[in-house]
């Protein structure tokens, strides 16, 4: 059963909420600031913003009109006056003001702004500035294509190929603007996705909560398919919040910058696009509501299908023995008939989203045809306002419907803060969960102690081991034995914390003194050095001492099949099971724990080898551990805990212990 997707019900301030806790601490520490904090500097840097370009402006102009007062009287007159009419009258104090109290909300933070957050609030005021800058531009071209159409009209030839020059040269400015904001965006999404994957990624493996949120038991944690919620979705939540985040600012200015110009041109347009707008933009939201939950589920199985495949290449070798071909097609194609079904109804809902959205922009086109022909056609306005009343009705009807021309976009994105803001709060809450569970139920200690133990597997109500007492000392090595299914590897995973007692007291020693090896060895994704010296750091050992210890666990052949250590290969499918065993002896030599636990770890070796590694650990003075059913272990351990199945045990001398045949 997974994460349940999103409910009709679900309120809006539940999804910021969401975007909140994904989104904020980026920018802002979570615990140290609220959501109205973060949004009102988020507000603070448009002040501050649209400050400094005031001022930039300002002093641009001066500066030209003491150097080429001729080229400022005949282009940009009506700049130098909007300018000096701002800073002669209120509105001059007024941005003051705002920039004042922009700057000084973000001196106030400065203490949350460490750790290079600032860098972060510099890169989006300045993706803010170049979008100003352009709307900026935009805005200006609305009074040129009026200049130019008036030109054309009135054939002034003279004065049209004037005009096109400036027309020209704003695009020739407006592009490495805009491609250098293109540029900065995808730096600072690139940015983002390396902190939050970060994030995620030191929580999902901090206090073994991975292991808790048993991706295979979807049941039990709630949680499908980490990888691709740390991957996928961490890289389309980052680009696509950056895409609306930027696309909200880009519609304030283009919609501050054009709709006192198209106000003053005609107030009945403006009003009828505002009321257009509501309706159109209410009726689309209501429908694109099922897009929401079709996009989740079309997320969840896109990763089952492509896990499917994973798992298949990750399990080649078994399969091909068990020629398991047949099964393993059937669970492919069932997965992705999954992925079809819902991509089927996701199809019918975007065209029906499409449609309608098409209609309301197709519709859109009529509004300043019908509206101002009128005035046109009575005198009251020439051609030029025409074409500026379109150009700008365009301009906000664009901002206005922002929402509505994103709504497939805003579906996949409010489907993929619900998969990685769900993921993000069952890791932190698994990861708290450990840590407590850990802090009542096992302690540090030089020696192992198991101290009246009750042990269940997850999810029963059967002890499989109950009021376990033992002691486990630098001196002492312990085998332990019973049939299949008696709990032998349960108590493994009990002494190492990944599962913790019902009742009773574990006391081990600290990481680092204590060493695990499984019976089949973990092979990671690295080099033959990495692998050998894993989990420490491999910078501590020189290449005679591994090639020494590779030769003492008897893999000659894999020092003269490679050379070079730093060689990577797909290590589990090339070694053997025999050849790894053998390698995680020598990762266990290398490490020099205190203690020692074996879990079948000779499995696939003969007896001879068998004994040579046993022995290796003996002169190391090892304390060992070792579940087994070899008979000849029973030689390298002191004594024998004998687990029965019932949650009844025998702790004898391994003297006095005799294997019986099953």
């Amino acid at each position: 059963m997974t994460e349940s997707p999103i409910k009709n019900k679900q309120s809006l301030g539940s999804q910021l909420s969401k975007l909140r806790r994904l989104a904020q601490p980026f920018f802002l520490p979570l615990e140290q600031s609220s959501g109205w904090e973060f949004i009102w500097l988020l507000i603070s840097l448009l002040f501050c913003v649209g400050g400094l370009v005031l001022v930039c402006l300002t002093g641009l102009i001066e500066f030209l009109e003491k150097v080429q007062p001729l080229l400022v009287e005949k282009y940009f007159n009506g700049v130098l006056t909007t300018t000096q009419q701002i800073w002669s009258s209120w509105w001059g104090w007024l941005f003051s003001g705002l920039f004042f109290i922009g700057a000084t909300s973000f001196a106030n933070k400065r203490h949350q702004l460490r750790n290079k957050k600032w860098i972060h609030w510099i890169l989006l005021a300045i993706i803010v500035l170049m979008l100003l800058a352009v709307n900026g531009i935009n805005a200006g071209i609305s009074f040129i294509a009026r200049d130019l159409t008036n030109a054309l009209v009135e054939k002034q030839e003279s004065g049209f190929y004037r005009i096109l020059g400036i027309y020209a040269s704003c695009f020739i400015v407006a592009l490495p603007i805009r491609v250098s904001q293109i540029f900065f965006t995808y730096k600072l999404g690139i940015i983002w996705r390396e902190w939050l994957s970060k994030s995620l990624i030191g929580d999902y493996l901090k206090n073994k909560a991975y292991y808790i949120l048993n991706p295979n038991d979807e049941q039990e944690t709630d949680v499908d398919n980490p990888d691709q919620r740390i991957t996928d979705d961490t890289r389309a939540f980052t680009a696509q919040s950056l895409s609306f985040t930027l696309g909200i600012f880009d519609a304030l200015l283009t919609f501050s910058l054009n709709i006192l110009i198209l106000w003053s041109i005609s107030t009945t347009l403006t009003f009828s696009l505002f009321s257009y707008a509501a309706v159109a933009t209410t009726i689309l939201i209501i429908a694109g509501k099922n897009l929401v939950r079709i996009d989740y589920d079309q997320l969840r199985y896109e990763a089952d299908f492509r896990y499917g495949l994973v798992h298949i290449r990750d399990n080649a070798e078994s399969i091909a023995f068990y020629s398991g071909e047949a099964p393993e097609k059937t669970e492919t194609q069932r997965r992705l008939g999954e992925v079809v079904r819902n991509f089927n109804l996701l199809i019918i809902w975007r065209v029906i989203i499409d449609v309608m959205r098409r209609s309301i922009n197709y519709a859109g086109n009529f509004f300043p045809y019908l509206i101002m022909a009128v005035p046109y056609f009575a005198g009251e306005i020439d051609y030029g306002r025409f074409i500026q009343a379109n150009f700008a009705f365009g301009m906000v009807e664009s901002s206005l419907f922002f929402v509505v021309n994103q709504i497939e976009e805003l579906a996949k994105f409010t489907a993929g803060i619900s998969r990685l803001e769900g993921f993000q709060s069952k890791v932190e809450h698994v990861s708290n969960r450990s840590i407590n569970e850990i802090d009542s139920s096992t302690q540090e200690s030089k020696n192992i102690l198991i101290k009246n133990a009750h042990l269940y597997p997850p999810r029963s109500k059967k002890a499989i081991i109950s009021d376990l007492n033992i002691n486990i000392d630098e001196s002492d090595s312990l085998l332990v034995v019973g049939p299949s299914g008696c709990g032998k590897t349960s108590l493994l995973r009990m002494i190492s914390g990944l599962w913790q007692p019902s009742k009773g007291l574990i006391e081990k020693p600290k990481t680092g003194d204590l060493l695990f090896i499984p019976q089949k060895p973990y092979m990671i994704l690295g080099s033959l050095r990495e692998q050998l010296c894993y989990p420490t750091d491999e910078d501590k050992f020189s290449d005679d001492h591994l090639r020494s210890v590779l030769e003492e666990v008897k893999l000659y052949s894999l020092i003269d099949r490679y050379p070079n250590l730093d060689i990577k290969q797909d290590w589990p499918r090339i070694l053997s099971l025999g050849e790894q065993q053998r390698l995680a002896f020598g990762r266990l030599l290398l490490n020099s724990p205190r203690f020692a636990v074996l879990d079948e770890a000779t499995s696939a070796l003969d007896i001879k080898t068998e004994e040579h590694l046993y022995s290796l650990l003996q002169k190391r003075e090892l304390a060992i551990i070792s579940v087994g059913h070899r008979p000849t272990l029973i030689e390298f351990h002191k004594s024998v805990l004998e687990l029965i199945g019932d949650g009844s045990w025998k702790l004898q001398p391994s003297s006095t212990y005799r294997f019986t045949s099953s």
